[in-house]
Order: structure tokens, then sequence, then C-alpha cells
């Protein structure tokens, strides 16, 4: 009888995840499209929402605060392009705090997602020409970080990223392939799903994070999983 080794984990996640990202996918977009508070980018080849005055600008100054006591140097799952590719500020926040927790319990009710696949909320600051360049939030499943996050919750789903003030000049999320550009606006959220409808990561998701020309930037964002985080 031949030896059959342990099937990998890095590469079944993949098929596995699609079939959870589909899932997932149809259950937010429910939601959200029966959301009248939520607006829908008119966009056919990503799924993108818009959500006005989600935090309350006391909400939004508490969290300017804490984004200030975590803030580092941002990294970037590719270290090799690190050093010009993300030049902003970022940090996780303190997921036990009972105000971050409570902000938490109202992204996850609006999207219809299970905590478990949440990842911690993540803040970033970008000053005067601080910028992060066009990416996707989609995990690359071939690079050498993948095996480690195949472990730890799998694919993304869905990101929310909420601005927690407004910027002077500059800023703006630009989805680049699909020529949406999304100005700063204190206490907006922005959503979307990294995944096509059939679970496939989706490239036109492809966002930068423009140059901050004048002032100072914050937001928040949250990532959730395919799978339980962590």
């Amino acid at each position: 009888m031949p030896y059959l080794s342990a099937p990998d984990p890095a590469l079944e996640a993949p098929l596995v995840d699609q079939v959870r990202l589909v899932r997932i996918g149809e259950r937010v977009r429910a939601r959200l499209e029966a959301d009248p508070g939520a607006y829908k980018v008119a966009v056919d080849r990503a799924e993108i929402w818009a959500l006005g005055e989600f935090l309350s600008p006391a909400e939004c100054d508490r969290f300017m605060a804490l984004v200030d006591s975590v803030a580092k140097p941002s990294a970037v799952f590719d270290v090799a392009t690190q050093a010009a590719f993300r030049t902003s500020y970022s940090g996780d926040v303190d997921r036990h705090d009972p105000f971050v927790r409570s902000i938490e319990r109202r992204l996850d009710d609006l999207l219809g997602m299970d905590p478990d696949q949440g990842e911690t909320v993540q803040g970033q600051r970008y000053l005067a020409g601080q910028e992060f360049r066009a990416h996707c939030d989609w995990f690359w499943t071939l690079a050498d970080y993948w095996p480690q996050e195949a472990k730890r919750g799998g694919q993304r789903s869905w990101t929310a990223m909420i601005y927690l003030n407004d910027v002077e000049e500059g800023g703006q999320t630009d989805f680049v392939r699909i020529g949406v550009s999304v100005p700063p606006q204190r206490g907006a959220l922005l959503v979307w799903n990294n995944a096509t409808p059939a679970g496939e990561p989706n490239w036109d998701t492809m966002h930068a994070a423009l140059p901050v020309i004048r002032g100072s930037k914050y937001v928040i964002t949250k990532w959730y999983r395919a799978r339980r985080w962590g």
C-alpha cells in the first residue's frame, strides 16, 4: 500500500475558503441591500457600500486618540516592497477595550458577520505626503506568508474601513481599476467584498490610499476572514 502524506492545509485552504466566501458574500450582500442607510457604489466589477455617520464625532475623537497611542511605521506582508509602498503609521488597538468591542459589535451586526472571523481593528494615521500604494486586501496564496495565514483564518472576505476625520486635501481611497475615488468623510464607513460572487479573489478591489496633501488622515480598518481568525 503506498504511503499517503497528510494533506497540506495551505493547499486545501483556497478551495475551502472559496465555498465559505460565496456564502459570506451572499449573507452580507443581502443585509446591506436591505439596509436603507447603505449606499451601493454603482460599479459592476466590485461590491462596495458606503454608510455616512457610522461613528459620532465623539467616537471618532476617541478612536483617533487610540490610534495615536499605538501608531508605529506601517508594515506590509511583502516586506521587500515596504519602504516606499506604505509610508503611514498604524497599529492594532486593544480589542478588549469596552469601547472598541462596542464598535466591533456594531460592525458585526451591520454585516451579519461572525465575530470570531474578525481580525483586530487596526488604526492608521497618514501625515502630509504619506500614502499606501495600490494593493488588494486579499491574500496571494502563492506568497511565502500564505501558509501562516492559511492556519489563522485563511482568506480575507470583507473589509470595513471608517474615516475618523475630514482631510484638508488629498487622502482619497482610490479603487484604481474601476475608477472610483472616495474622499475621507468624518464618521463614514466604507465596506467592500474582497471576493467575487463566485468566491474568488477580486482584482478589481485593488485600491490605494492617495497621499495626504494638507492636514492628516485617520482611519480604522477591520478585516474579516473566511474562517475563525487567529
